[in-house]
């Protein structure tokens, strides 16, 4: 009867598994998670949790959805704000999410985001398209909207993954074969749906556009720029 119950596990949800599992890469890194600690911590067989989740690399996928749920409503909740105003709520944002969760924060910035030419931090489609909105919808043409998001992506990116990793998140990937039960591998965290995101649909060329050079160049100048007033004052 008691592994019955283990098996069966009453009260079990996807949820659940993926809370319990961010729980486990706070206090242990994305190194000591894995299926089998899951299970134990929740009382039941492994096998229980792939009725719920397909493998540790779907489970991934929970969590950076998880930490990103409550971004959308933060960035809806301040549109129609000044568009500095506006950058500010989402920069807030995306911190509070890397120093609460600092372990687990290199999985938003580093997993393939809901399309290829999407970029975490701010890497699905619900994001994106309010990100954009809000920028378009405060006089930044489409090209302005665009460069802002790239710009903005990198900000995010340099200097929250470079905080996580000193407060001890994990530089590098998991070196355990994932556990997939079989399942395939998953090709993203978000809704691959454009149907929801007008704005990326319509932008979606501009998004597309490999620009890296550029972008590395223009930051690299705004620096040695700020670096020249500091010295000059």
């Amino acid at each position: 009867m008691a592994a019955r119950d283990r098996t069966t596990a009453p009260g079990l949800s996807r949820d659940l598994i993926v809370a319990t599992a961010l729980g486990q890469i706070d206090r242990s890194g994305t190194q000591g998670l894995s299926m089998r600690s899951l299970a134990q911590e929740l009382g039941v067989e492994a096998m229980s949790l792939y009725r719920y989740v397909h493998g540790k690399e779907d489970l991934l996928e929970g969590i950076v959805a998880s930490l990103m749920s409550d971004l959308v409503s933060h960035l809806e909740e301040a549109e129609g704000t000044h568009w500095q105003a506006f950058l500010q709520t989402v920069a807030h944002a995306v911190r509070r999410i890397a120093t609460d969760h600092p372990k687990a924060f290199p999985l938003v910035a580093t997993r393939h985001p809901a399309a290829p030419w999407l970029r975490p931090p701010l890497r699905s489609i619900e994001v994106v398209d309010t990100f954009l909105r809000a920028l378009t919808g405060n006089g930044f043409s489409d090209a302005q909207a665009v460069n802002a998001y790239r710009a903005f992506s990198s900000f995010l990116l340099g200097q929250l993954l470079l905080q996580s990793v000193v407060r001890g998140a994990e530089a590098g990937p998991a070196e355990e074969p994932l556990d997939e039960g079989g399942a395939a591998v998953p090709e993203g965290d978000g809704n691959l749906s454009l149907d929801i995101a007008p704005e990326v649909q319509r932008l979606r060329a501009l998004l597309s556009e490999d620009r890296g050079d550029e972008e590395f160049e223009v930051s690299l100048e705004a620096l040695l720029d700020r670096l020249d007033r500091e010295l000059s004052q």
